[in-house]
């Protein structure tokens, strides 16, 4: 079986385990998927995330372990099994959150998992056209960043428009689209500081969509002494007035050789920075954490590795170099009321909240609430399809949204996650901020 992800990582799975059940067909893909021991742990509903689709149906059919059994007869049955209704019932609702990856004791990869099954279904089928608009936002955003914003502005304010949006791509009417800023990020020059040189990885979303969290992120490590510098494209990428994209958005909708052509333009832009160990900071946890845990799948050498090594989000460096080199940040007091925070699923399946904790804690008089909650839903494309808007209305039901509504008025309200903060934004009329806007503001 051919498979579009490099799976070699899961070589050795299953040796000398007569019970592991690996599948007839898909070589490492299949070892990948037969890591499940069946703990169950998918259909816990206390602490954690895992697994968002069974919290919200309470049905075992949609649970990480339900996913593997639907794998496993499928690799059995041969390869064309991939376009199975049944497989794909199974996966309809897993929303790529990461949490079985983290929290089952197996650690299976449900999200990699479904990256290699929409590719091959893909494959066979070919690309829907809603696909190819989610996935390859970031090429649109840059290539028609007016005609799409008012495009979405007219499809936000019209409801027939909306309807017949609906029904002709599949995006729900009832979903409020987010809207591009006015203007993009606007680059800024490099600066020098005392403390060493960083390199800000502007995301797609910051880009586009909140350019006011980059330029705040910008503003803190200046003032903290360092000196920041944009990441651009190499010299010789053959777009070099395209930013950088981390291939998220490709990944999460099967399209793995564009993912793969966005991960050999980042490690082409960084091959100076991976030789001189330069640090480079991170926006959005979605991307940065692709960057830091899935380039590797692409196959693309063992650069892939080196630069996770020195990939940061924003609030992991701040919370470094507090701890390690002694950077106290200049902030004024913050009164008012207690803070609500919600972490991004990968935020916590990759154990970054303590980080964030503590460069809220460095905040004097900020008092915050990490609130317990489980995927907010909105997941990327997920929320924004018609099919899947109850499901993900349900979801963000389950804690986010109720702590959300109950917050005093002058409570600030945290989430570093793009789609988390629109989900809030779309159904508490509340609009979170980015941790870099709450230090910006309080530089004193």
């Amino acid at each position: 079986m051919k498979t579009f992800l490099d799976w070699s990582a899961y070589d050795t799975y299953g040796i000398g385990d007569a019970y592991s059940g690996i599948p007839a067909t898909g070589g490492n893909y299949a070892k990948a998927v037969a890591v499940c021991m069946h703990s169950r742990d998918c259909r816990k509903t206390g602490k954690g995330v895992m697994c968002p689709s069974f919290r919200i149906t309470g049905d075992p059919a949609h649970s990480t372990e339900a996913r593997v059994a639907a794998f496993k007869a499928a690799l059995n049955a041969g390869e064309g099994s991939f376009t199975d209704p049944a497989l794909a019932a199974a996966m309809d609702l897993c929303v790529s959150c990461k949490a079985c990856k983290k929290e089952c004791p197996s650690a299976v990869d449900m999200t990699l998992i479904k990256t290699e099954y929409l590719a091959q279904r893909l494959a066979v089928s070919g690309v829907p056209l809603r696909t190819r608009l989610f996935g390859g936002a970031p090429l649109w955003l840059h290539r028609w960043p007016r005609l799409l914003r008012a495009a979405i502005r007219l499809r936000n304010s019209v409801a027939p428009f909306a309807a017949v949006v609906e029904k002709t791509l599949g995006i729900a009417a009832r979903r409020s689209l987010p809207e591009p800023a006015a203007a993009p990020f606007a680059e800024r020059a490099a600066t020098s500081g005392s403390r060493g040189d960083v390199v800000l990885f502007v995301d797609t979303f910051a880009r586009h969509f909140d350019p006011d969290i980059a330029d705040a992120a910008a503003m803190v490590l200046e003032r903290a002494g360092y000196g920041v510098r944009i990441a651009r494209p190499a010299a010789d990428d053959a777009e070099p007035d395209r930013p950088l994209c981390c291939g998220r958005t490709f990944l999460t909708n099967g399209l793995v050789e564009e993912a793969r052509r966005e991960g050999r333009r980042v490690l082409a832009a960084f091959e100076t920075e991976l030789a001189e160990k330069t640090p480079i900071i991170g926006l959005e946890p979605s991307c940065l954490l692709s960057l830091r845990d899935e380039l590797y799948a692409l196959g693309l050498g063992p650069q892939a590795g080196e630069l996770g090594k020195q990939l940061f989000l924003f609030e992991e460096f701040i919370a470094r170099e507090m701890r390690v080199n002694g950077l106290t940040l200049d902030l004024k007091p913050v009164a008012g009321a207690k803070a609500l925070v919600h972490g991004h699923c990968h935020q916590k399946a990759f154990g970054t909240m303590k980080a964030l904790r503590q460069t809220l804690a460095a905040v004097p008089g900020l008092a915050f609430d990490i609130v317990e909650t489980s995927c907010c839903g909105l997941a990327g494309s997920f929320g924004l399809e018609a099919e899947h808007y109850e499901a993900s209305m349900q979801m963000a039901e389950l804690s986010l949204l109720p702590a959300m509504r109950a917050a005093p008025g002058d409570a600030p309200l945290i989430a570093n996650g793009f789609s988390c903060r629109h989900q809030i934004d779309h159904s508490a009329v509340r609009k979170p901020r980015h941790i870099a806007q709450l230090l910006r503001d309080a530089l004193a």
